[in-house]
């Protein structure tokens, strides 16, 4: 006969596996999702191969912390003709961003960096820099220095792309943050919106500075390996080579392989803007922690304070973002009008996107995560028609 201690240790341990986010089965059931529509998701990737838009394409939805439908169709590589497949590797591109900025968000709370603070206080390379005259072209002092705030909400002023010459092949994360601080800011700090890699690239070399850790290593340290991305890295392993899509580009309406380097053999930088490798699963553990208010199977990777801060709208009434109904919280496009709704989102909704159609995003009020993973470099961007399509189907497929 078993005590009243065991019994309750064992029916402890229950509630723990069953609290668990597994990316390894589906169950659209536990998440409340009807499995006969969540079928239409692959059926019209599949469409979208089919017509030649996408070599192949991964989708993944969970609610209410179970993953309901993971998927895969096409080619990971359509010469070699390698077939899609759920664990395959993409270069996320600019979903790295937000992810970054959690990484950031981890020394605010830890109240060794704030938000206020001026972006000189850590990077000296910032001091003294000047400001673009709108008017005549000049360089004129502003009226203040940029902020870290300034940086996560894309509202520094700072040239959005890497400066001219920097290759992040040849030049370190430090290099290219002390080149972009020479440039002088287009406009002033907080006036506008303007979408800026390169300050997310400078939050990285300010958790380097502040850590004495090289970006990629606190990174895996504070979030990869917490949240067991596995396959989530800066610098792919040569034993996962034979697992990333290739990357493809529409030429008059044919999808030709792009011949850039997949691997960035060789680079210096980690990129923290746009350099992630990482797989469906990996990237729905990270939107999943941010679901739950920052923490994940057990490990605690940000405040709730910080997750609602991140996925509050913090730029007021500037015109934001690349989808309508917008607004922009910290590393998150976040939904705060109806026009935002047209992909079944609902108000408070965020996610970002990346340059080869990578996407993720949270809906708290349906308690949904969702990931589509492609690898097409032009057309459409944030509103193409593959996301837009996964997205509504997500939306449909909720039993009430």
């Amino acid at each position: 006969m078993k005590t009243p201690a065991l019994i309750f240790f064992l029916c402890s341990l229950t509630a723990l596996a069953s609290d668990r986010f597994d990316t390894d089965r589906t169950n659209a059931r536990a998440a409340g999702m009807d499995a006969e529509r969540l079928a239409r998701i692959p059926a019209r990737m599949k469409e979208f191969v089919d017509a030649g838009r996408a070599a192949g394409v991964v989708t993944l939805v969970a609610r209410h912390g179970h993953v309901a439908q993971l998927s895969a169709v096409g080619c990971q590589d359509r010469e070699a003709g390698t077939p899609m497949r759920p664990d395959t590797i993409f270069q996320i591109m600019s979903v790295s961003k937000p992810i970054s900025c959690v990484g950031f968000m981890i020394l605010v709370d830890e109240s060794r960096v704030s938000l206020i603070d001026p972006v000189e206080k850590y990077l000296p390379e910032f001091k003294g820099q000047m400001m673009t005259n709108s008017t005549t072209g000049g360089l004129v002092k502003p009226p203040r220095p940029i902020t870290i705030l300034d940086l996560l909400t894309h509202t520094s002023g700072m040239a959005g792309s890497p400066p001219k010459g920097f290759n992040r092949r040849e030049h370190t994360l430090a290099e290219g943050v002390a080149a972009a601080a020479a440039q002088p800011l287009e406009f002033e700090p907080g006036a506008r919106w303007h979408y800026c890699s390169m300050g997310i690239a400078t939050l990285g070399r300010i958790i380097e500075v502040q850590t004495g850790e090289p970006f990629e290593r606190y990174m895996e340290e504070r979030v990869f390996a917490p949240l067991g991305m596995k396959d989530t890295s800066y610098f792919l392993p040569p034993d996962k080579e034979s697992r990333l899509a290739a990357v493809y580009t529409d030429v008059n309406g044919k999808l030709e392989r792009d011949k850039g380097d997949r691997f960035r053999r060789g680079a210096k930088s980690p990129a923290p803007d746009a350099g992630l490798y990482s797989t469906a699963a990996d990237v729905a553990k990270f939107l999943q922690m941010m679901a739950n208010e920052g923490s994940l199977n057990g490990r605690r990777i940000l405040s709730p304070a910080a997750v609602e801060l991140m996925t509050t709208v913090q730029t007021g009434n500037l015109k934001t973002g690349f989808a309508p109904g917008l607004g922009y919280g910290l590393g998150w496009a976040v939904v705060k009008e109806p026009l935002g709704m047209f992909r079944y989102n609902s108000i408070g909704a965020y996610g970002h996107g990346g340059a080869y159609r990578t996407y993720g995003w949270v809906d708290p009020a349906k308690d949904m995560v969702g990931v589509i993973l492609l690898q097409r470099t032009n057309g459409g961007g944030d509103v193409a028609d593959e996301l837009n399509s996964f997205m509504v189907l997500c939306g449909a497929s909720i039993e009430k």
